[in-house]
């Protein structure tokens, strides 16, 4: 099992460890910081001994990173993991933005059903089940997310079950959710943003979130 360090600390940039494992162009590592996409939050971008992670591949417990062909890696090799501390930041941040988003749609619309979710860079975007626009109640959504990013709460994020891997966040008096993504220290970091609404079909409401501070 690869030992997740974004976990313990998604602040932390750099590492220090071993490869694991080596299959073709795949390395495993014994711990990393390196996010792989998963819960619709998109993987870190990186290097791993200097060559850029190809992709990320989340195996079970496992990490798989795809290299180059011809790294030159081998089992027990020591290596140096990096990751693109600006990207990873703003995932954290749009993700948790999308989190509150969603946690406030679902106390305030009657009938609506999550069906999808992404994370990216330069966005978020949550998919819906819903038979009527949500345009109309977007201000006030908007307004009770900020609310929440504006007094600047502490996040707690941990295990609620280690072996399994399994993992919440926390707003206490506010929300408890499961997810096992990379979080925030506070609400506040998230800073002001932005929602729109997309038409993907009928009986479907997308909801993208932006970030209006670099």
């Amino acid at each position: 099992m690869t030992i997740k360090r974004f976990w313990a600390d998604p602040y932390q940039t750099e590492l220090a460890t071993r490869i694991s494992r080596v299959d073709g162009e795949r390395v495993w590592l014994e711990e990393t910081i390196f996010y792989a996409f998963s819960g619709g939050q998109e993987s870190d971008s990186g290097r791993i001994a200097g060559q850029p992670v190809r992709l990320a591949e989340k195996l079970g417990m496992d990490i798989a990173y795809t290299l180059d062909a011809g790294h030159g890696l081998q089992a027990g090799d020591a290596v140096a993991v990096e990751i693109d501390w600006p990207r990873r930041y703003r995932l954290m941040r749009l993700h948790f933005a999308a989190e509150l988003v969603l946690e406030v749609i679902c106390r305030q619309v009657d009938g609506v059903e999550k069906i999808g979710a992404h994370i990216a860079e330069d966005k978020a975007r949550i998919d819906f089940a819903l038979y009527l626009p949500i345009t109309p109640l977007l201000a006030d959504i908007a307004a009770a997310a900020q609310r929440l990013i504006n007094d600047d709460l502490p996040i707690v994020s941990a295990f609620s079950d280690e072996a399994a891997g399994r993992r919440y966040w926390e707003l206490p008096g506010f929300a408890r959710v499961p997810c096992g993504g990379t979080h925030l220290k506070r609400s506040g970091e998230v800073g002001r943003i932005a929602l729109k609404r997309r038409n993907i079909g009928k009986g479907k409401e997308r909801v993208e979130i932006y970030l209006l501070e670099p």
